[in-house]
């Protein structure tokens, strides 16, 4: 801090004693003599403390006159000081292993002078979508089409991963084409992402195809919205398999691709954060499967309380726009009434 450098064995007594200033210290630029009994040096936040000298008197604290600097009230041994290794010590791990390098991390290796680090390499993250229905929002729709918003939602989702998108457009209902592609890119990448075409449709292929050129080792959840998820492998990819309804393939990537991606990364594996809210709408729900609704959440009276939005179809991507969180109903519940204590996982922590 401003102030004056003193030596803590210097001052004591009653009133505090008159110190002799005889230089400053400047950030980047220190004061680099010695110091006799009862000498101070003038100093500036970010500068190096003199040596031999101990603690800072903040300016606020000091009367001076000249050359003279008394001390109106004394000041403790180290205080207003940064004592070398305050922020790390010698030996200690700067950013630990199985951690994603965030912004601070960044900074954080900065400041300690590190300019590379061993990752590991970033997984490549082959993305489709599948239906004749579907177009790209820009072109103009055909006759029974809708435009695709699923591969531009998990491209945002993927953006946030240490992850290279490979965007493979979209897939028609085409089981000759569907295979060519999944084989293709089951040479060059390490994940394949779908959405649609994994249900019990006529139309879809996309199971059918992965079980002819590769293993399907998982097909369906006993999971709201979510069922008809299909996980795989063509080689050594790995494959996911999304429902087709919008709602349904966002949460099953947060719930289920957003980890198995992380851990392919090199993450550590952390539980999402969770914390209980109190409901302020009644939900319905059969006992059966796991379910997790869009909520809004608001803090009230120290209470956090928390209802959905609006209709909760898995066709509704509307739902999200002003939600914040998931409400996670245990497969084991009926209906819930207002007031009851639920689940909710924040968006915070999920995206």
């Amino acid at each position: 801090m401003d102030g004056y450098a003193v030596r803590c064995e210097d001052l004591g007594g009653s009133p505090p004693p008159i110190m002799k200033l005889v230089g400053e210290s400047l950030a980047g630029h220190p004061y680099e003599g010695e110091l006799a009994i009862s000498e101070c040096v003038r100093i500036f936040t970010g500068a190096m403390l003199p040596t031999g000298l101990d603690c800072v008197a903040i300016q606020e604290n000091c009367s001076v006159d000249g050359t003279e600097v008394r001390l109106l009230e004394n000041v403790s041994c180290g205080a207003n000081v940064r004592p070398t290794g305050h922020d790390i010590l010698k030996g200690e791990p700067v950013v630990e292993t199985g951690k994603v390098i965030s912004a601070f991390d960044v900074g954080w290796l900065a400041a300690c002078g590190i300019t590379h680090v061993n990752v590991v390499r970033k997984t490549r993250v082959a993305l489709f979508s599948t239906g004749d229905e579907l177009a790209d929002p820009g072109n103009e729709l055909g006759r029974g089409q809708i435009y695709d918003a699923n591969r531009y939602a998990l491209t945002q989702l993927l953006n946030e991963l240490p992850v290279e998108i490979v965007d493979l457009g979209i897939l028609p209902d085409d089981p000759e084409r569907i295979e060519r592609a999944m084989l293709q890119a089951g040479d060059s990448c390490d994940v394949l992402l779908t959405s649609g075409g994994v249900s019990v449709g006529d139309a879809d292929f996309v199971k059918d195809v992965i079980r002819k050129i590769g293993q399907l080792e998982i097909w369906r959840l006993n999971l709201k919205p979510g069922k008809p998820l299909a996980f795989g492998r063509i080689g050594d990819a790995l494959f996911f398999g999304l429902p087709g309804n919008p709602v349904s393939t966002i949460v099953t990537f947060l719930l289920m691709v957003k980890p198995a991606l992380l851990a392919l990364s090199g993450a550590e594996s952390h539980e999402p954060p969770s914390f209980t809210a109190i409901l302020e709408q009644p939900i319905r729900h059969k006992p059966g499967r796991e379910e997790y609704q869009r909520g809004r959440l608001r803090r009230i009276d120290e209470q956090t309380l928390v209802d959905v939005t609006g209709d909760q179809s898995s066709n509704r991507l509307a739902t999200f726009s002003e939600a914040d969180c998931l409400i996670k109903i245990p497969k084991t519940c009926g209906d819930l009434t207002v007031g009851s204590s639920v689940c909710v996982l924040p968006f915070s922590g999920l995206v």
